[in-house]
């Protein structure tokens, strides 16, 4: 079971912890606007809205957003990697269009406050997903072609980094579970292991571009495929047993994603919060998607976006797995 596909990256245990992080690290002007927004003033106000994204795009109404969670990245790993937004976000719109527009729509009234509160629990979970290398990577449709076992179960790479990795090693989700990796997260941010890298982990944000503060994470996280999740290429690790060495290796590199996501969704809710009404938070235009513009892509790139468009936004297992 630790290796069953989750329906959501991060799993539900790594998209809650994060939240829970951030809730440890925001400001308190960013709790009172959150818990007014979200209308929960719990312990857990944050992470309880945390996978909501998820159910949300199984939805009629949500289907829409199903893209949304990822960006993509036509790079050839483990050769080289890379993100770039004008070749990797397509006009429908990506993770990084996603971030930049919810976030203007999470601080703007106008919109009303069922708008503000969806844009907000978006943000909360993008901010998640965008840390999961496999989120922002092509490759095999973000690795769902790439099978594999853990702990002797059958499943793939995309599915094992979402949850059977973290699970390995923290255990199986409950808010509890969640809510104490987060305090252990949020002590080593704090005091610990990642005080003084934690310093850099704000480095390029900035309210007034939020597509460029979110192509850092994604840049950030895109090259952990190619030092981490693929660094021999997917041949290596197709229908292997990766509960072993490959999970020795992956798993400090996962633990460090979920505390770099849960500081940097604090820091990102502070300064949009901040900044709100000030003229200065500008989402992409205002569309889910990109303006046109042309980048010529090589062939094997066109492949590339043709196999993801068969594939689809689900990987074939209904609501208990996408990428």
């Amino acid at each position: 079971m630790a290796a069953a596909p989750s329906a959501y990256a991060w799993g539900s245990l790594g998209h809650t912890t994060v939240a829970y992080i951030a809730q440890n690290l925001v400001s308190q002007d960013t709790k009172k606007f959150a818990q007014r927004i979200l209308n929960d003033t719990s312990a857990s106000y944050l992470a309880n809205v945390a996978t909501w994204a998820d159910n949300y795009r199984y939805t009629t109404e949500g289907a829409f957003s199903a893209p949304l969670h990822y960006i993509d990245a036509l790079d050839s790993p483990p050769k080289q990697c890379n993100v770039n937004y004008e070749r990797d976000c397509p006009e429908e719109g990506c993770i990084v269009s996603a971030i930049a527009n919810y976030s203007t729509r999470a601080v703007t009234k106008d919109v009303g406050l069922a708008e503000q509160q969806k844009a907000l629990k978006w943000v909360i979970h993008f901010v998640g997903d965008i840390h999961q290398p496999l989120h922002v990577e092509n490759l095999e449709v973000g690795g769902n072609f790439i099978n594999v076992t853990f702990n002797g179960a059958r499943t793939n790479l995309h599915a094992a980094w979402d949850t059977a990795i973290p699970q390995k090693l923290i255990g199986n989700f409950s808010l509890a579970t969640a809510e104490k990796w987060a305090a252990n997260l949020t002590n080593e941010i704090k005091r610990g292991t990642y005080k003084k890298e934690s310093k850099a982990w704000s480095k390029g944000l900035k309210a007034k571009k939020p597509v460029d503060s979110a192509m850092v994470w994604a840049s950030d996280a895109n090259s952990l495929v190619c030092s981490t999740v693929v660094p021999h290429g997917p041949d290596a690790v197709r229908n292997q047993e990766i509960s072993g060495a490959y999970y020795e290796t992956a798993i400090p590199v996962v633990t460090k994603q979920i505390a770099k996501a849960g500081f940097r969704l604090a820091a990102w809710l502070d300064a949009i919060v901040e900044n709100a009404g000030k003229d200065v938070i500008k989402g992409d235009d205002g569309k889910y998607g990109l303006s046109k513009r042309e980048f010529k892509f090589a062939d094997w790139q066109l492949e590339a976006k043709a196999k993801r468009a068969a594939f689809g936004d689900d990987c074939g297992c209904g609501a208990d797995h996408a990428h």
